[in-house]
């Protein structure tokens, strides 16, 4: 009976956190070091980028991470490639890591490209003979020319992320790090590096993958860590893990969105009267004897919110006051995208609301019954006017002119910035029906032979 085994781990974190202690007194004259040896001294403070990670990665496994800014993924590189030991917990590590962290990171400045080739390949453990037998490979892969032999404190990031790829992949990594560095280079060296990686997935490396761009993630890596404010959130397929990142991302842009726009509201005053077309944008402007109060985009529950799905149905409610008799009033609604592109308005011209009285208030919904609009941010301007003034509305009572923010999501990927509900339908032209073969059963047994010769 034959036993399948399981892939060898090469990376096992246990319980891992890694502590920077912060350093934020300054000592710059000899007065200030005086000073601090008289004063009381105060308690250390402390920043923990992992705290109790833990997880087991196997070879042959690509696996990305993600996170915010400052979530602890680079950290977590360092502590593989062993630059960081950790605080507390174990890091396991079996096989030889290659490791691209930092642009320049391992170079020696002043050697040539062709010498910082040995150096770091030896720092790998690898032997003089192992590196010449791969360095014509290395070479040909940065493509460098004749700047190979030029010190490397001459060479743009691109020369230095082309030169530290090409040998990380030649030194027979069991564990390759990558961090960022795809994003460095013109379309033809990332295509190079995205083969390569290919061929070392095939080749039963592990590979750990930090990377902002969500597609590469997506289209790299087998599975996927989330980091946030270094601790594990979720660790599984890649898909998963970064539909829950996403949504979680939504959810604290819809936050801020709300308190964005909370706050723009209340900070009438700094803007009011600011006549149209000076810069400053957002702005509220107009000191009419009609006036908004709050502005609030409701959802199909009726409750506020400034994040919502394609083709969702959504509110635009205003609450307003007059302090003089308003015969005409008219309020307008427009949405543009953030590089203000106009995409819809609408008004009341064609539906009047009635007239107002001194003192009175009120409230104003428009009623979108699919929002069809694609993923994205989306400014939301409001305006109200003490009579129509078309076709230029100059003359607004009160204006909020992109004022606010809201976005839609969507885990699919829509083009352009309208979706509209449609369906395809194909209709395949008439079959002629075939006419029947003709029947073999009585057909002579000569008929059925075929010729050997």
């Amino acid at each position: 009976m034959s036993t399948v085994s399981e892939k060898p781990v090469l990376i096992r974190f246990h319980q891992v956190s890694k502590r920077f202690r912060l350093n934020r007194q300054t000592t710059r004259t000899v007065f200030d070091l005086f000073t601090r040896l008289l004063r009381r001294r105060k308690p250390h403070e402390f920043f923990w980028p992992l705290q109790e990670v833990s997880f087991a990665l196997t070879g042959g496994v690509t696996t990305g991470i993600i996170g915010e800014n400052g979530s602890g993924k680079s950290t977590l590189l360092k502590l593989v490639s062993r630059i960081l030991e950790p605080t507390s917990g174990v890091v396991e590590i079996n096989g030889r890591v290659s490791a691209l962290l930092e642009l320049g990171a391992g170079f020696h400045h002043e050697l040539t490209g062709r010498e910082n080739i040995f150096l770091h390949a030896s720092l790998l453990g690898l032997q003089r003979s192992q590196i010449n037998a791969v360095l014509d490979q290395i070479i040909a892969f940065a493509d460098l020319g004749p700047f190979i032999d030029t010190p490397v404190k001459h060479y743009s990031s691109g020369m230095y992320a082309r030169l530290g790829f090409a040998i990380a992949i030649y030194v027979e990594p069991d564990i390759l790090l990558v961090d960022e560095v795809l994003a460095v280079g013109d379309e033809s060296f990332q295509r190079r590096c995205l083969d390569a990686i290919h061929r070392l997935q095939a080749r039963g490396v592990a590979i750990l993958l930090v990377s902002h761009s969500l597609n590469q993630v997506l289209t790299l890596c087998d599975q996927c860590i989330w980091l946030d404010k270094g601790t594990l959130v979720a660790m599984g397929d890649t898909k998963t893990v970064v539909r829950r990142y996403l949504a979680a991302v939504d959810e604290a842009m819809a936050q801020q969105l709300l308190d964005d726009n909370s706050r723009r509201l209340l900070a009438d005053g700094a803007d009011a009267g600011h006549a149209p077309g000076t810069l400053g944008l957002p702005r509220r402007w107009g000191k009419g004897p009609l006036q908004i109060d709050q502005v609030q985009m409701l959802d199909e529950q009726a409750q506020v919110a400034w994040s919502f799905q394609p083709f969702a149905a959504v509110a635009i409610q205003l609450h307003y006051h007059a302090t003089q008799p308003v015969a005409e009033p008219l309020f307008s609604v427009l949405i543009h995208k953030l590089d203000g592109h106009y995409l819809w308005g609408s008004n009341t011209l064609e539906q009047p609301v009635a007239a107002l009285a001194a003192g009175s208030s009120g409230e104003l919904t428009v009623n979108i019954s699919s929002l069809a609009l694609t993923a994205g941010r989306y400014n939301l301007s409001v305006a109200v006017y003490c009579q129509p003034d078309p076709p230029y509305w100059r003359n607004p009572s009160d204006c909020h002119e992109k004022l606010y923010e809201f976005q839609v999501v969507s885990d699919d990927e829509i083009h352009g910035d309208l979706v509209m509900a449609h369906q395809w339908r194909q209709q395949l032209p008439a079959v002629t029906a075939l006419p029947a073969a003709p029947s073999t059963a009585n057909a002579p047994a000569h008929a059925l032979s075929v010729s050997a010769s």
